[in-house]
């Protein structure tokens, strides 16, 4: 049963077409999660199947009586009132009572105890995880969540999954979590260019479709470049157009030449770039900090190595923000000393996102930093950077007002990298940023040439990233492990259901490229390949004389039908060698690119 369809839905934001003609359904148990570029219109769709907004045309069908939650990405409350009247401010009236002992329960469960405190004196982690109760305790049939895992911990995260879980209505969703995608949803929606593609199964069986699809895409667009040489050869030569088959062939050569190319899909490009670091990093000697009372840190003594890849990890409010901040500066330790080598350049990475000027244009808050940046490939310029960031050269003389909260992430974090740092410190780097950045973003980690320090509650981002673990108990202590997040988990947490730790790269490879071996031709094929334009110049060389016969042959109607058949069998033995001609040639194309199989 259809629960909610968006017919042919069309918005434009800011002047950009975000969605554009695009159709979505949803049916009775479905688990959506929807994925895109930041900018591309994730949360501009999940408010229109809200209500929240209205598209500038088509049309939304929602099933009578079917009844909706929805979690905005800055979760709505009133200025003050308890944090249990907050949650529960949109219940109906008659369900208030039977719901509360229901909406204590969860707000326990994902950290609040005191309910009776006000709302305005929560953090923004404590705002998110209240709005997350307040949409799962409304009753519904359709539960809509914009980026549910931003901002809240690692332990709260998998007590989230616990919840939808047990939910029985259905469920969309926008998040960049690819655990969380895996382990919740059986359907992706990929927007893209204001376009809705869908894919059955997880995360990981979209990945599969998706570089099958695109796979596809550019086999057909090998061959039609193939076919198109080919009929451009042919049409050079002078094509004469008599004969229903000479037409049908031009008008295919002008199909050919018109035809809609596949979009190559858009990639972020970041190079490593860093300065020299020398022997000396970061020491730390017994810091300690306490804030508001509460001993954050206590006593903790370390060396940064050069190469060190950290994750560091607590609930909110341990101090993991806390001790970045001490590094970059920003606070003193209450006792202890940091010490900071002469050749250390820290680029900070801030949770909060340093003030940008609405106003100022995307290309002059980037030049603010640095006009060009030197990389292994040679100089690159602030807008060739911006282009590889997924800036286009339009995006880039528009003013930050227009971005959207993802895109100004994005440009913030370029910003960063545009300091050529040799120590970064990244303070909750995967919120707000969607996958495809999130993918580059750990490639230019793996091969940074320098120390990494990233607080995350992504536990993808920390397998990928992290070979160290830096847990903070948020009553002083600083624990450290050896390994991903997904051996911390084993070691630490004992979790059941803890992400399966992903493959080593030498695992990987070494099943990729079993069995694998160089594409060639066969000694048929060899030879084939090697007559075959012989063979179709024979061939059409047969039919012009067959035609000049048939003009020429008005009155003996024996001999014209034996000469239409022989035209017609030439044609079709033409149309065969035609076809094999372009498997051949894409054969060898791909031979030539070295694929394998």
């Amino acid at each position: 049963m259809i629960l909610l369809s968006a017919q042919n839905i069309s918005k434009t934001y800011m002047e950009r077409r975000i969605l554009d003609n695009a159709s979505f359904f949803l049916n009775e148990g479905d688990k959506v999660g929807i994925i895109g570029i930041n900018g591309t219109g994730k949360s501009t769709l999940l408010k229109i199947l809200a209500g929240a907004e209205e598209p500038d045309s088509g049309e939304i069908i929602r099933t009578k009586g079917v009844r909706i939650s929805y979690l905005p990405q800055i979760p709505e409350f009133e200025e003050h009132g308890s944090v249990l009247e907050q949650v529960m401010l949109h219940l109906p009236s008659d369900l208030k009572q039977a719901k509360e002992f229901e909406a204590k329960s969860i707000l326990g469960k994902l950290g609040i105890a005191d309910c009776t405190k006000d709302i305005s004196s929560l953090s923004g982690g404590e705002r998110r995880r209240a709005g997350i109760a307040a949409a799962l305790i409304q009753p519904s049939d359709i539960l809509l969540m914009d980026e549910p895992t931003n901002h809240i911990d690692n332990e709260t995260v998998q007590l989230l999954e616990e919840q939808l879980k047990k939910y029985r209505g259905a469920i969309v969703m926008v998040t960049h979590d690819r655990y969380f995608l895996n382990s919740i949803t059986r359907k992706i929606v990929e927007v893209d260019r204001g376009s809705l593609f869908e894919y059955d199964g997880s995360y990981s069986t979209y990945l599969e479709q998706k570089a099958q699809r695109e796979a596809d895409a550019e086999a057909k667009e090998r061959k039609n470049r193939t076919l198109y040489r080919r009929e451009l050869e042919w049409i050079r030569r002078g094509a004469r157009a008599r004969g229903t088959k000479s037409k049908d062939r031009i008008e295919r050569f002008h199909e050919l030449a018109n035809r809609e190319k596949p979009v190559e899909t858009e990639k972020l490009q970041l190079q490593s770039v860093s300065s020299r670091l020398g022997k000396k990093t970061i020491e730390l000697e017994n810091i300690s900090k306490s804030i508001g009372g509460k001993k954050l840190i206590s006593d903790f003594s370390c060396i940064l190595p050069r190469n060190a890849r950290i994750g560091i990890v607590g609930h909110n409010g341990a101090g993991k923000s806390t001790l970045i901040k001490m590094l970059v500066g920003e606070i003193q330790p209450d006792s202890g000393a940091i010490t900071i080598g002469d050749t250390v350049k820290i680029g900070y990475f801030s949770q909060e996102c340093e003030s940008m000027d609405p106003s100022q244009r995307v290309i002059e808050y980037i030049r603010e930093t640095a006009d060009h940046i030197q990389t292994p490939d040679g100089t690159v310029t602030a807008a060739q950077m911006l282009e590889r960031f997924l800036f286009t050269p339009e995006l880039q003389w528009n003013r930050i007002e227009k971005l959207s909260g993802g895109e100004r992430k994005r440009l913030y974090l370029l910003k960063v990298l545009m300091t050529a740092p040799n120590i970064l410190l990244l303070d909750e780097p995967t919120n707000d940023l969607d996958i495809a950045t999130l993918t580059i973003l750990e490639d230019y980690l793996s091969n940074f040439n320098g120390a990494v320090l990233a607080i995350s509650h992504d536990r993808y981002f920390l397998d990928k990233m992290a070979a160290e673990i830096w847990e903070l108990t948020g009553s002083g202590t600083v624990s450290r492990y050896n390994g991903n997040y997904s051996d911390y988990a084993v070691k630490v947490l004992q979790n059941a259901d803890t992400p399966e730790k992903p493959e080593k790269q030498s695992e990987k490879k070494e099943r990729t490229f079993v069995g694998k071996k160089k594409l060639k031709f066969s000694f048929k094929e060899q030879r084939e390949f090697e007559t075959i334009d012989d063979d179709i110049a024979g061939l059409e060389q047969q039919i012009a004389d067959t035609e000049k016969q048939i003009a020429e042959c008005s009155s003996d109607y024996v001999k014209l039908q034996e000469l239409s058949d022989r035209k017609e069998e030439l044609e079709n033995q033409l149309a065969e060698k035609m076809d094999r001609w372009v498997y051949l040639n894409d054969l060898a194309e791909r031979i030539e690119n070295g694929e394998m199989i």
